[in-house]
């Protein structure tokens, strides 16, 4: 609030002695703004000569070319903003195609539907040309209107309501200093927090900012659009009257200057269409003496005993007398704003701070994990996307999934899916540079990377070798040095793993691994090329018990590895041992004694009935320390796979399928190198609740 009864009333006492700072510094030349050219990837326009500017509170980012209307997009809604790529027009005529080829299908006559199938290539045909010929217009239009590559000039704003439906706004700047500059500078101006707790008050005024941003080619605020605000409940007659009462054009095709439209006449249009009874009422039960005004002794009551938090400390959190309430005795107006400052938050404010003590051990926190990340939808049958892991990580999850299986490409390169339940698959490799790109962005606190890994010895080689050459120095490769990897030893807090990576997967006892690790390093270690089918009663390092009390999958050979055995038999050619790299980190080779186990394991098996996939805030950590990683480099989004189609399935189908599934659980037949990675995480079997409270009851005694 800017006004002057605004900042006196800052100055009252209240149940929350705390000063809310919300607002965060926006660049000056966000808000002088600079001039971009938009393109629609879905129908392929071009909107040049777009003045974009950010408002002084950092709440939208808002555009208006020559002679467009303006377009605003909140900030709280963004979730990236990243360097983009070439325009890619996508063809919204083939999805007509689509749709005569489904009506040609219910045509009897023969003849009748040879003609409409002709006639939906052709239409794709068509399209498909099209397509390319606007795509490459535009690119050659964009190149020309600015220096420097193409690719480094586009700005994307990824938005929405949610993680899954993601809109991708693509602004191309002058040349690649504005570019790197708006991303660099708009990006901290999408995660605050804070912003999205303000007061009913500040609420209001970034309305009436949206309202004033919203103008047509004629630079003025139509008064359908302040209408559209006002819609739920209430007839356009009450809104265009009340408007009228306050000296605005009120016919619904008028329009109004900006410059009339001021947040006091919002604010006052806002109370006729939308009074407070219910604070009407309690201003008049406090009043005394049927008069408009509540005696001081009656204002100080209502603020000491109504609306104190009897909890608070007396000297902290004084209590309210007759001096600080002067401002908001005098009509009920004053009443109103003092209910709707941040005075009278619905939350305590300084807990939107990390208030905790960050230097206990890890496993003293509660950690935001994701199950089943790759997912954007059904659990089977769903589709897989790289983008989940960016748009869950720039969310705050600390904690991620990754289900690892053999590739079946020539290439053998591991893939990510939800085996054996028709979901399509993502490259792991991709998914490594998704996460090296956007795990600190929002969060400096460590991120694990929860594998369920079902892939054979070679493969594992190459998830090692991924994670260790793609993620750098944000990789903990090895325990720290005050943390040794010891029985009796605290794991180390999440104050000294900031800005870190931990692998969290099974893992050899310390003694096998060190042999094995020896060996292969020489060259002499040997993937066999069918591996023993994975026993589920073998015991591995930190597990008390067997990994599953289920009876074994009857897997043999490389059935385990398969993640689509429904797809048919994998591919004959068996992968061959990977190129051995000259040089090991010593991080991967460390040998260790003993590894503590940390937190439950996330590997447990999906009920049958379950169809939906949940990206869930279940328990893990939070953690972190900036240790001088490398600043790691974006990835296009051109670079990110699209998943492979497979073919739906019919209701009868999927019940076949969610009868015959049954889980298979992560390998235990570990390659030395992968072992060596993992660090104060690794999967352990709960026992039960009855195990769980013996233990405990055996700790406090």
């Amino acid at each position: 609030m800017t006004s002057d009864i605004a900042k006196r009333q800052r100055t009252v006492p209240s149940a929350k002695a705390y000063d809310f700072n919300w607002r965060m510094p926006v660049a000056a030349h966000l808000m002088k703004g600079a001039v971009f050219d938009r393109y629609d990837e879905y129908n392929g326009s071009l909107e040049q000569g777009c003045e974009v500017k950010v408002d002084e509170f950092g709440f939208f980012i808002y555009w208006k070319s020559e002679n467009g209307e303006g377009q605003v997009l909140e900030l709280s809604q963004v979730s990236d903003v990243r360097t983009g790529s070439k325009p890619k027009v996508s063809c919204a005529v083939s999805c007509s195609s689509l749709f005569l080829v489904g009506f040609a299908s219910v045509v009897v006559d023969c003849r009748l539907f040879a003609l409409i199938v002709v006639l939906c290539f052709k239409i794709a045909f068509y399209s498909s040309y099209c397509k390319g010929s606007n795509e490459d217009k535009i690119v050659n239009n964009l190149s020309e209107r600015g220096t420097g590559a193409l690719d480094n000039r586009v700005v994307t704003i990824c938005s929405g309501t949610d993680l899954v439906n993601i809109v991708y706004t693509h602004m191309v700047a002058q040349d690649e200093k504005t570019a790197m500059a708006w991303i660099q500078d708009l990006r901290p101006l999408t995660h605050n927090t804070k912003a999205s707790n303000v007061c009913p008050m500040t609420q209001l005024r970034k309305h009436w900012m949206k309202l004033c941003f919203s103008v047509n080619a004629n630079n003025c605020i139509p008064v359908r659009v302040i209408s559209k605000t006002f819609a739920s409940g209430k007839t356009e007659k009450i809104i265009f009257q009340t408007l009228k009462d306050l000296g605005l054009p009120s016919g619904k095709n008028d329009e109004i200057i900006p410059a009339t439209f001021t947040f006091d006449k919002f604010y006052e249009l806002y109370h006729r269409i939308c009074p407070r009874q219910d604070i009407e009422d309690l201003f008049n039960e406090l009043c005394t003496d049927n008069s408009s005004v509540i005696s001081q002794d009656k204002m100080v009551e209502f603020l000491n005993v109504t609306q104190r938090d009897p909890r608070l400390n007396e000297i902290l959190y004084p209590f309210a007398n007759k001096l600080t309430i002067e401002n908001i005795l005098k009509h009920i107006a004053g009443f109103y704003r003092y209910l709707m400052s941040d005075d009278n938050a619905p939350v305590f404010l300084d807990k939107l701070e990390i208030h905790h003590d960050m230097d206990q051990p890890l496993s003293h926190y509660y950690i935001n994990s994701s199950h089943n990340t790759y997912l954007i939808g059904r659990q089977f049958g769903g589709k897989s996307s790289v983008e989940m892991y960016r748009q869950v990580l720039l969310a705050g999850c600390r904690c991620i999934e990754l289900d690892c299986w053999d590739g079946k490409d020539p290439d053998q390169e591991p893939i990510i899916t939800h085996g054996k339940a028709m979901c399509t698959d993502i490259l792991f490799k991709d998914v490594i540079y998704a996460i090296r790109d956007t795990a600190f962005v929002t969060s400096a606190w460590p991120v694990i990377l929860s594998f369920e890994n079902h892939c054979s010895k070679a493969q594992q080689y190459k998830l090692a070798k991924y994670c260790e050459d793609i993620l750098g120095d944000f990789l903990l490769s090895k325990p720290l040095e005050k943390y040794p990897l010891e029985p009796g030893m605290p794991l180390p807090p999440p104050e000294k793993l900031k800005y870190k990576i931990l692998i969290k997967n099974k893992r050899l006892k310390s003694d096998v691994e060190k042999h094995q690790l020896e060996l292969f390093l020489k060259g002499q270690a040997v993937i066999d090329e069918v591996e023993v089918p994975e026993d589920p009663q073998v015991i591995v390092d930190g597990e008390a018990g067997p990994l599953s009390d289920l009876e074994p999958t009857p897997l043999t050979g490389q059935a385990e590895t398969d993640p689509h055995p429904e797809g048919g038999a994998p591919a004959a050619a068996q992968p061959s041992k990977p190129a051995l790299a000259a040089t090991v980190s010593q991080g991967s080779a460390a040998s260790v004694t003993a590894n503590s186990p940390t937190s439950p394991t996330d590997a447990t098996a999906v009920p049958a009935s379950s169809l939906t996939n949940l990206t869930a805030a279940t328990s893990t950590a939070v953690a972190t320390t900036n240790n001088g990683s490398a600043v790691p480099t974006d990835v296009g989004i051109d670079e990110v796979p699209h998943a492979k189609p497979k073919g739906t399935l019919s209701a009868e189908e999927e019940q076949g399928l969610l009868a015959q599934y049954h889980y298979t659980g992560a390998t235990t037949n570990i390659h030395p190198v992968l072992s060596a990675m993992v660090n104060y995480a690794q999967p352990v079997k709960f026992q039960g609740f009855d195990i769980a409270e013996g233990e405990l009851k055996l700790t406090i005694a």
